[in-house]
């Protein structure tokens, strides 16, 4: 039988390399925050239980959202950092929510509102390992960077058949999560997503191979990629008469 899923959004960071006045994940795409649309993609996957949103500290904009009041929504203080924000989302779901540890959770990225229904669908399919992560090829050839006389140069070329590059949903059991997460940060260590934590304690993640339209926005130029795919999902959806295609 298939397990419900819950979903874990950090959204407590401030979006500092966007350089907007605002937490990037409250700027307008299409007219509508950026994290609208990231909750509303995901309050559209199969099997879903509920969604943690992590958010900062004296958040005032998240409430004026029409998805806060979502049923499935539930929302934490998060920390100074994604994995404390995690991490926050956790100690809720095992402590207040009293899910049995084995849940499956999915850690995505707030800044991430294009993420395809086929790729959710093949990281939840049952036959997955139970930690798991999208990714995508690296198609470009990658240069490892050095310095001469304080100048930017290659060093090497690395091969790039055996390079991906990590997205989110991130997939993982609860309690494993948690465990992986804290023992890293108590540790010192700097903990770029979940699977490297989850790599930290011994696990080898699943990749599952996602469409690059997943993107990240984080840069200003990814707003105008962003509201083009968002776009193409909106003409997509008018043309079907299928609002619940908007985000197929």
């Amino acid at each position: 039988m298939n397990r419900a899923f819950w979903v874990v959004v950090p959204a407590a960071g401030g979006g500092k390399r966007m350089g907007a006045g605002v937490p990037k994940q409250y700027l307008p795409l299409l007219g509508n925050p950026l994290l609208s649309h990231t909750l509303r993609n995901i309050f559209g996957w199969p099997q879903i239980a509920g969604v943690v949103v992590a958010l900062a500290e004296g958040d005032a904009e998240f409430s004026r959202l029409p998805e806060a009041r979502h049923p499935l929504l539930h929302t934490v203080v998060g920390g100074a950092e994604r994995a404390h924000s995690v991490l926050v989302a956790l100690d809720y779901l095992l402590a207040e929510a009293l899910l049995p540890h084995d849940t499956p959770v999915l850690v995505h990225d707030a800044a991430r509102p294009c993420v395809a229904a086929e790729d959710i669908a093949a990281l939840m399919q049952p036959t997955v390992s139970a930690i798991a992560l999208l990714a995508q090829p690296v198609i470009d050839t990658v240069k490892l960077a050095g310095s001469q006389e304080a100048v930017l140069v290659v060093d090497k070329t690395l091969p790039r058949e055996k390079l991906w590059l990590a997205q989110t949903p991130q997939r993982a059991p609860l309690l494993q999560l948690h465990r992986a997460l804290s023992d890293a940060l108590n540790s010192g260590a700097e903990v770029t997503d979940e699977a490297n934590a989850l790599e930290r304690a011994g696990f080898t993640p699943q990749i599952i191979p996602a469409r690059h339209n997943n993107l990240k926005v984080t840069h200003p130029e990814d707003l105008i990629l962003a509201e083009a795919l968002l776009r193409s999902h909106v003409d997509k959806a008018l043309s079907s008469n299928d609002y619940q295609d908007f985000y197929r």
